[in-house]
């Protein structure tokens, strides 16, 4: 059962997010031949400004 676990900005629609969740899937399937139904993505969702790129938040950069 691989497991993909993908961290990112706060931000995107749940319409976003689905679409991310289905393509990795596809993804996992062409690249190892992983089952759809044994793939598990992990979306963890976090505030701008709990990430920093070269000292600044993101929120702070305007990502």
């Amino acid at each position: 059962m691989p497991i993909c676990q993908i961290h990112l900005l706060e931000g995107r629609t749940v319409e976003q997010k689905r679409m991310l969740i289905a393509k990795i899937t596809e993804a996992m399937f062409e690249a190892i031949g992983a089952k759809p139904e044994t793939v598990r993505v992990i979306l963890t969702e976090m505030p701008k400004e709990h990430f920093g790129i070269g000292g600044k938040s993101a929120g702070e950069l305007g990502k």
